[in-house]
């Protein structure tokens, strides 16, 4: 009995026992993560850089506009024209308006460059939500699972406590040997030790959910609001076609989408290259006036106009080597989309295959716990009036124990399965919006 005092004096306080802290559903947690998420706040970065970079490609098609003046100070008696008249000091101003632009187009080709990367990083940024919201299912998941296996654990010493004092009455009356208790015993210590384990491994679990979610207060989870993200089939798919899926993923998947702009872009990008074996012309008109003193022009205003074309015929193999690299960098941007396509059909198989796994495996284990329990329920019975020894009852709780954790852990893996479908068919974060 001191032993027992001692256990729940080191187990209670490490047993949650905040009333007062909040509960999130998994679509809440969804919700804080994307509003507090660092990572998705470098990838929304990315896209404010790809627009600015799109600014930039309209500022090439226009002209420059800029003003310029100076002011000279003569000392005494300098000459300072081509006339005998020295000129004491000379001030000069004007506004000058210049163009340059490739006869290739190259200026448009780059904003229609600029365009699509905007494009491909709102891809990217979808592609890094989704991902992010997948590995928030999993660590809340984990939460479940660990607080699932805590109860389990205290239903486990509850249990064990019972069969410990039954066989205390059995010794006293002279019904079994001492040995049966040191046993029990034993059982009970390491089963109390299992509860440390199990609360140890929530208050990890709630650590990197925090640190994942972004949240800093005490909270709790529940199993609760997670709605149309859990229903199959996916769009037009049934849940057994696989084909379907691996198709749905193909249009769907945002990383895919990303890719085939990307291949686009350094195809644009080989073009834009090329361009500079075309001349460019180069535009320019300039206004000035002139005053000196004492004034020897009666003209003080001017304005000029140029027109230029200039055409590089040798720069030492630089266009030539620029040419072959946004080639060859087009060739990866090909090799990394088919790369992509074959990596997605096996994600989609593999979701698809631990989908069809956890749904067996619930049904055999549903009917194990069944049996378990009642299993264990007759043993301990038979214990009590002498018709069954130790091990039975020892061998009938661990089997109950075992099969309550798997049964636990595959209907929490199940739920996760079907997000990690979603995921892999690039459909979960359109469900994730829609249940919001």
């Amino acid at each position: 009995m001191k032993r027992l005092m001692v256990f729940l004096f080191l187990v209670v306080p490490l047993i949650p026992l905040s009333s007062h802290a909040e509960e999130y559903t998994l679509d809440d947690l969804y919700r804080i993560a994307l509003e507090r998420s660092e990572t998705v706040g470098i990838a929304e970065g990315d896209v404010y850089i790809s627009e600015r970079e799109e600014d930039r490609a309209h500022a090439a098609l226009l002209p420059t506009l800029s003003a310029f003046g100076s002011h000279t100070e003569y000392s005494d008696g300098q000459q300072a024209s081509a006339s005998s008249v020295a000129i004491d000091r000379s001030t000069s101003y004007g506004v000058s308006l210049n163009q340059s632009l490739s006869l290739s187009g190259r200026e448009l080709t780059a904003l229609r460059i600029a365009k699509q990367n905007i494009v491909k990083s709102r891809f990217d940024l979808d592609g890094v939500r989704e991902a992010y919201l997948l590995s928030v299912a999993a660590a809340y998941y984990d939460v479940l699972k660990a607080k699932k296996s805590l109860e389990i654990a205290n239903a486990n010493v509850e249990r064990l406590t019972k069969h410990r004092d039954a066989a205390q009455t059995r010794l006293r009356v002279g019904e079994i040997t001492k040995t049966v208790l040191l046993r029990a015993e034993a059982e009970l210590s390491g089963a109390q030790s299992d509860l440390i384990l199990s609360d140890n491994s929530l208050k990890l679990a709630k650590t990197v959910l925090a640190r994942t979610v972004g949240i800093t207060v005490d909270y709790d989870v529940r199993e609760a609001g997670a709605g149309a993200i859990h229903e199959l089939p996916l769009q037009d798919c049934s849940q057994r076609d696989l084909e379907c899926l691996k198709r749905t993923a193909a249009a769907e998947r945002y990383e895919l989408q990303s890719a085939g702009l990307q291949k686009e872009v350094a195809e644009k990008q080989v073009g834009f290259t090329k361009g500079t074996y075309w001349p460019s012309l180069s535009v320019k008109g300039e206004y000035t006036r002139r005053d000196d003193h004492p004034s020897i022009f009666s003209d003080k205003d001017s304005a000029s106009g140029t027109l230029r074309l200039d055409f590089p015929f040798f720069e030492g193999g630089l266009r030539r080597a620029e040419v072959r690299q946004a080639e060859a960098r087009l060739g990866q941007a090909e090799h990394r989309l088919a790369d992509l396509r074959k990596s997605v059909h096996v994600e989609v198989e593999r979701a698809y295959l631990l989908l069809v796994t956890q749904e067996g495996i619930i049904e055999k284990l549903q009917a194990q716990v069944t049996f378990a329990a009642d299993n264990y329920n007759a043993v301990s019975k038979q214990f009590e009036y002498g018709l069954a020894d130790s091990l039975d009852v020892m061998d009938a709780n661990n089997l109950l124990v075992t099969s309550e954790r798997q049964l636990a852990n595959a209907g929490y893996d199940y739920q996760l399965a079907i997000l990690q479908l979603k995921r892999s068919t690039g459909t979960l974060l359109r469900a994730v919006v829609s249940s919001q």
